[in-house]
């Protein structure tokens, strides 16, 4: 050997004689089973190889190539293992000069069924595989990063290497099943090919360019589709764990729209493989989330929210095709429901990893997904269609719920956007107490930035809140114009929500933390007198009782109310407010214990039969309260008044008003524009204090306007017909007079500029003159 590497380095023109000679004595030695001469044969080519760089080295390589494809078709494990480590070796060298011809398909295609041995004898199956794994490997490295070879990254080739190197970790737990002696353990390690398929799988796939990750990634849902492994999802999401972890962190966004892609291909398979995908999505996605998920972002959220579409749908109709009939496929609504709850959990984990903008953006996408009651948002009609909606409705808001979950923005403002409040409120008045909680729930998730939620989770009266170790930060100036701007409206939808007949102990305990974190997290004085003034309202909602509420529902309130203002005066500590609340809950204590939290919102909750007639000494009294605050500073006249729930058009899309109530909102518009209404007095000269003025009795203003709208309302409601139609016929023979006046002037001819001439009973006639014979002053130029 030593003179033939002298002799072929000395005279490298005589290598392609050389690789010639011994590739025709080792084919005549196989043939004729002379096994040691075929052994002595590879061992020169491949110490040749190694020592030979020179420009004439190409036709040698054929000559190798040419051998050691011999080996590989060989029957015998031992030549198809020596073939593929002098394959592997020639693997490593980096040639100086490209080849443009050589091919490498047949060894993808011989080295990738090594990868499928059957062989009888395990160890022999084992080293098969491995050498199977090895080759491929080489093939890789020979070809991946240069760009004149044959590209390995072709279909063909991508589709017997991927899936080779996929069934050797499929069969990771039968390699694992062994369980070899301490000594030995490292040596079968070593041996194991599903280790070395994952390094090589890891290898490929880092190598990978953008062009190239489409055809890396479409072989292995093609596999996993093929032997039905998305059931278990367990090897699937190993699988892309190892591909999200292998690739270019900038590439992720590429296997997330694969995954998609994959899912909207399968929307009409088993409930269970889609629930497989979804899951592999998820774990995908959380990866992808800490580098680069780019534009897939909506795009995942609406595919997500799609095929959630699709299942309730097929859960409804029972079939894929929306009938059933002889041949269609059985839906299993139990499956259908797994694969929607793993739906929701995709869309919140991957929501979590997102950054704060982009959350919002995402929250917004989702609830305009949300069917609602609207001339935007028509409903479907009939039985089917309200089902669908309900459950479109109740599934859309857990995944709202689980995107807000744990959601942190300083910023009221941004965090509940105008066009997003009023979308979600407007689901508060709906008539399930299913939908209505969802809001509630999410509406804390919002407003609880400092993790103070479960710590309202009971509800009860602590004579020392203290224990509760709550977070209390000063209230932002931007959490002042966001209450401005949205506190009627939360109050309002809080109130009616109060007034629920389906109302149960869980809606009475997030109608509690909603109450409470307002209070700890958004409050300023202001605020804190509207609350009270809204519990006090609540209190006499359950008083009056017009709403006729179920004995359970009224004691709620009266607990509720109770609850929130033992912890409000806490807050607020002032001691006579504090003295006040505590004197009312003793005394609850004694006589009525079923309007206190404590006897209602428990397993069983200990009720009076009567509670109509409750004495004063049992309420909290809305005049004692604001006597005392208003000696600490808080404004007792705001104090004084009751709280009215103001009226909007979400009343006439909730299916809840009754005529009086709609013909009042026509009524108020007119009396906006009514021509009885009082000459404006000339507005006075506009100064700082002017202006302070203005913005002090801003909210008085509103208040007022609020009750005589309030007056309006109870007018139509309360007065007997023929009143009404007097008082709306005066108005029409005074709109008609105003509309003779109106036509009158402006049919009449304009006035002449050379004057008037007086006609008879000494009235000026106006006399109508061509506008050329009018005489105009000289200063006017055309």
């Amino acid at each position: 050997m030593e003179k033939l590497t002298f002799y072929a380095l000395s005279a490298p023109e005589k290598l392609d004689r050389i690789g010639a000679y011994l590739s025709e004595r080792l084919i005549r030695d196989v043939g004729r089973h002379r096994y040691g001469y075929v052994c002595i044969a590879m061992e020169a080519l491949d110490q040749l190889l190694m020592a030979c760089h020179c420009q004439s080295i190409n036709l040698f390589v054929e000559s190798f190539l040419k051998m050691v494809a011999k080996l590989l078709e060989s029957e015998k494990p031992n030549l198809q293992i020596l073939g593929t480590n002098s394959f592997v070796k020639f693997a490593n060298i980096e040639e100086d000069t490209p080849s443009y011809h050589r091919s490498y398909d047949f060894f993808v295609s011989r080295f990738s069924e090594m990868c499928h041995s059957s062989h009888g004898d395990l160890e022999i199956k084992t080293k098969i595989r491995m050498s199977g794994i090895k080759g491929l490997q080489g093939v890789v490295r020979k070809t991946v990063n240069d760009e004149l070879q044959a590209n390995i990254w072709d279909p063909q080739h991508m589709d017997k290497i991927v899936p080779s190197l996929l069934f050797n970790l499929q069969h990771v737990e039968e390699a694992e099943s062994r369980s070899p002696s301490p000594l030995q353990a490292p040596e079968k390690e070593k041996e194991n090919p599903a280790e070395l398929a994952e390094r090589c799988l890891r290898e490929l796939l880092g190598r990978a360019a953008f062009g190239n990750i489409k055809n890396a990634i479409k072989p292995v849902l093609i596999h996993l589709d093929n032997h039905s492994l998305w059931e278990p999802k367990v090897f699937a999401i190993r699988c892309f764990k190892i591909i999200m972890y292998s690739i270019q962190p900038q590439h992720s966004h590429l296997v997330i729209q694969q995954l998609l892609s994959h899912l909207d291909a399968n929307s009409r398979s088993a409930a269970t493989v889609r629930a497989g995908i979804v899951e592999v999505l998820s774990e995908a996605a959380i990866i992808a989330a800490t580098g680069s998920v780019g534009p897939t972002v909506l795009e995942m959220f609406n595919t997500l929210l799609r095929q959630l579409r699709l299942s309730i749908d097929y859960a409804l109709t029972g079939s894929y095709d929306g009938a059933v009939s002889l041949g269609t496929k059985i839906i299993k609504e139990h499956e259908e429901r797994m694969f929607q709850e793993a739906v929701i959990k995709t869309i919140g984990s991957f929501a979590s990893t997102l950054p704060t903008y982009q959350r919002s953006e995402v929250i917004l996408f989702i609830m305009s997904k949300v069917p609602l009651p609207s001339l935007h948002h028509p409903m479907e009609a009939g039985r089917t269609g309200e089902n669908r909606n309900r459950l479109t409705q109740i599934m859309l808001l857990k995944s709202l719920l689980q995107v807000s979950t744990g959601f942190q923005c300083s910023n009221m403002m941004s965090a509940l956007p105008s066009n997003f409040l009023d979308r979600l409120l407007s689901t508060a008045l709906m008539e399930d107490a299913e939908i209505r909680l969802f809001v509630l729930e999410i509406l804390i998730s919002f407003i609880d930035r400092h993790g103070n939620r479960h710590k309202f989770s009971t509800i009860s009266t602590l004579s020392d809140i203290s224990v509760l170790k709550l977070k209390v930060d000063k209230c932002s100036r931007q959490d002042t114009v966001f209450m401005k701007k949205h506190s009627q409206q939360l109050y309002r939808h809080i109130y009616l929500s109060c007034k629920e007949e389906t109302n149960m102990q869980k809606h009475y305990k997030a109608l509690y933390g909603l109450l409470a974190l307002i209070s700890i997290e958004l409050a300023n004085e202001e605020v804190v007198v509207d609350l009270i003034r809204l519990v006090l309202a609540v209190q006499d909602m359950a008083q009056v009782n017009e709403e006729n509420l179920p004995v359970y529902n009224r004691c709620a309130l009266y607990a509720l109310g109770a609850a929130y203002l033992n912890l409000i005066s806490q807050l607020t500590t002032v001691p006579a407010f504090c003295q006040h609340i505590h004197e009312v809950i003793e005394t609850r204590k004694k006589e009525a214990p079923y309007m206190l939290p404590e006897d209602v919102f428990v397993e069983r909750p200990r009720l009076s039969q009567n509670i109509d007639g409750v004495v004063t000494e049992l309420l909290f009294r809305q005049s004692k309260i604001s006597e005392v605050l208003g000696g600490s500073g808080y404004n007792s006249d705001r104090l004084c008044m009751p709280y009215i729930p103001q009226l909007t058009d979400e009343d006439r899309l909730s299916k809840r008003k009754s005529i009086g109530e709609t013909i009042s909102l026509q009524v108020e518009v007119e009396s906006r524009n009514s021509p009885e209404k009082e000459e404006r007095v000339p507005a006075e000269e506009i100064t700082y204090e002017t202006l302070k003025k203005a913005i002090v009795d801003s909210v008085a203003v509103e208040e007022q306007e609020r009750e005589r709208r309030r007056q309006v309302v109870e007018k139509f409601q309360k007065a007997p017909f023929e009143e009404i139609a007097a008082h709306c016929g005066a108005r029409a023979s005074l709109l008609q007079s105003k509309l003779n006046q109106i036509f009158e002037i402006t049919i009449r001819p304009p006035p002449s500029p050379s004057g008037t001439i007086t006609a008879a009973y000494g009235q000026p006639q106006n006399h109508s003159i061509p506008v050329y014979e009018m005489k105009f002053p000289d200063l006017c130029v055309y």
